[in-house]
């Protein structure tokens, strides 16, 4: 359907369209978070079919084919790829006003040339159309990020991960930098000391240690962080409820650390200390190392535990909390600044109540050192469509700068994904364009085309500065 997103899509002002067709078009990506498997890429894979590398994996849609009444079987069930592909084509008529129905569309178009929507009617023939096409080269993994601009990929990886990966992607030549990111929660996750013991018997294989006590484990682990930083990696990630900020001392880490050995459980202050520990000195090393450090806050997991049971983790259970977070974000904030251990960070809120905390949070620990060090990221999982962007675009107007924020990036584990980043760019020249036309900002198009161009990739190659990576 020729009329459904046209050039014009999200875009209801003639100046909006002249600041993204003349300032943002054409911009590389800079994707500074997303969870691809590095192994896909180091392999430079070839998908068999849409549904491979559309609906495995994407717990966005698996969400809505179970509201739209979809059986289990057809969504991470045993039914054929033809099947569930089938089921998402049924429901994807129903996703009216879900962005899914936008990003579904805007990826068929930008990746296959495909404008026809997606129905049961058109199932089957989109589906071998686009089979057909992604058995040739041009469809493989890495020419389908370089199809996009993409200039800089950074994924998600845990302190035990090899590596070998990303170091076979650089050995290789490819022209778009893959690097890793730490994400070290398994190392704190004190609230399951089997799993946290078994994840340190691990961390001595790897590092060839005998982790007796605190101090050991810290060393170990210090060394995976020097590990990842000799492999490229200048960011570190947290997926957290909240930040941990309580006090401890070093002696009552360590029998606490014993019990996590002996495997008994803790009790609630113990762990909330051992976390705190643990966060305050990964964000240390960050400082220490220059990275920038990236903390997503706010997500209620694995609420259904039977279908945690029978589906495992990060298969569309998870929910926005009502954590409070002011306090502690506050605190261990604060004593990063006053020990001047404070590197740049970006703060992703999940509830969109806490925006205003957020970027007032944010201000308050911007010290004149770096434009922009503290960063109230874009709007993240489930507020990445229009009305969560805009909310966040707006409230870090009106508290903070706009003109200082690092744009967007993915957060995903789909190839077919970086639309998303066409989809802020647009909304972002729409808010601008309209404030123009409405004449709350001054009809300057060299300059608010400059601000559209930092936002959309000129402030992210700077502040991350993946240029020195190694």
């Amino acid at each position: 359907m020729k009329d459904f997103l046209k050039e014009d899509f999200l875009l209801e002002t003639k100046t909006a369209r002249q600041l993204y067709f003349e300032y943002a078009v054409g911009l590389p990506i800079i994707d500074y978070h997303c969870h691809l498997p590095p192994n896909e890429i180091a392999g430079d894979i070839n998908f068999d079919n849409l549904t491979q590398i559309w609906l495995l994996g994407d717990h966005y849609k698996w969400r809505a084919m179970r509201a739209n009444g979809i059986n289990e079987a057809f969504i991470t069930g045993n039914k054929s790829d033809w099947e569930k592909f089938e089921a998402w084509a049924a429901t994807v008529p129903y996703t009216l006003r879900n962005p899914l129905y936008h990003w579904t569309h805007l990826e068929l178009q930008r990746y296959f040339d495909i404008h026809e929507l997606l129905s049961p009617a058109t199932a089957k023939k989109i589906y071998n159309e686009c089979n057909q096409k992604l058995q040739s080269p041009e469809y493989s993994v890495r020419n389908l990020i370089k199809k996009m601009n993409v200039e800089v990929v950074c994924t998600t990886d845990d302190p035990l991960d090899d590596l070998s990966h990303h170091q076979n992607i650089k050995q290789d030549g490819y022209s778009v930098k893959v690097l890793p990111a730490f994400r070290p929660d398994n190392a704190m996750n004190a609230d399951n000391v089997n799993a946290l013991n078994a994840y340190i018997i691990r961390l001595e294989g790897i590092t060839a240690a005998t982790i007796d006590n605190f101090d050991k484990y810290l060393e170990a682990l210090k060394k995976r962080h020097d590990y990842f930083s000799a492999n490229g990696c200048c960011l570190s990630d947290h997926g957290l409820e909240h930040l941990y900020a309580e006090n401890y001392t070093g002696q009552e880490i360590d029998p606490i650390f014993t019990k996590i050995r002996a495997e008994e459980p803790l009790l609630t202050d113990e762990i909330l200390k051992f976390k705190s520990a643990m966060l305050y000195h990964f964000a240390i090393w960050d400082h220490q190392k220059g990275w920038v450090q990236q903390y997503h806050v706010g997500a209620l997991r694995d609420n259904n535990t039977r279908a945690l049971k029978e589906s495992g983790p990060n298969t569309g259970y998870d929910s926005m909390g009502d954590f409070p977070q002011g306090r502690t974000l506050s605190k261990f904030l604060d004593r990063l600044a006053s020990e001047n251990s404070l590197a740049k960070t970006i703060l992703y809120n999940l509830n969109p109540s806490d925006n205003e905390l957020m970027a007032t949070m944010a201000g308050n620990f911007n010290d004149g050192s770096v434009a922009g060090k503290m960063q109230f990221g874009s709007a993240w999982w489930f507020l990445d469509q229009k009305d969560g962007m805009t909310k966040q675009l707006n409230t870090l107007s009106n508290i903070g700068l706009l003109s200082r924020m690092v744009g967007m990036l993915t957060d995903s584990r789909s190839f077919l994904s970086y639309p998303r980043h066409e989809y802020f760019r647009r909304i972002l020249c729409n808010l601008f364009g309209n404030d123009i036309e409405n004449g709350e900002l001054p009809n300057d198009m060299v300059w608010t085309g400059k601000i559209i161009q930092d936002v959309c990739y000129y402030n992210a190659k700077k502040y991350f500065d993946f240029d020195k990576a190694k």
